[in-house]
């Protein structure tokens, strides 16, 4: 896998058929990616499934009054890491896209605690896979929200950033 150097402005990047491994998403992660700007971080993972956390902030807070996390940041916790997962579970790197991603908020999410993921890829197909995962507090039979998805792998070839190389 490749790495970036001590120089911060080098990117990371994964080429489509690279072994991924999870365990380095702080290195691809550069600060001023929106994961890395809401402080999105690897815990650990398995052979389908991942957990990432992102810490309680003052300045990710949707409601002033009350302390509880903005929308935002979790939605982008849970497709990260059930897109992530979809990676662990075919042990590669591959262009994909959200096609769908079903969240449903359980409860607010406790104020001055860092919100945790966990996803697993439970099925792929052809040309997609079916995740499902949960974010929770700090305890994972009290989550905050459920979700499920899908994702559609893209090849490489039909990716926009591969058309506009090719023009």
């Amino acid at each position: 896998m490749a790495t970036p150097s001590e120089n911060t402005s080098e990117r990371f990047t994964l080429a489509p058929g690279m072994p991924f491994d999870p365990s380095h998403f702080d290195r691809m992660v550069s600060l001023q990616s929106h994961s890395g700007f809401i402080g999105m971080t690897y815990r650990k993972h398995g052979p389908n499934w991942l957990e990432m956390a992102i810490p309680w902030r003052e300045d990710l807070v949707g409601d002033i009054e009350t302390g509880v996390l903005a929308t935002g940041p979790i939605i982008s916790l849970l497709d990260n890491t059930t897109s992530m997962s979809v990676w662990a579970k075919r042990g590669t790197f591959q262009p994909q896209v959200t096609l769908d991603l079903r969240v449903d908020y359980l409860r607010a999410a406790t104020p001055g605690k860092d919100l945790i993921a966990w996803a697993e890829c439970y099925q792929i197909k052809r040309s997609m896979a079916f995740v499902r995962g949960i974010a929770h507090d700090g305890d994972i039979n009290d989550p905050v929200a459920n979700v499920a998805g899908i994702f559609i792998q893209v090849e490489p070839e039909t990716s926009a950033r591969a058309q506009e190389a090719s023009t």
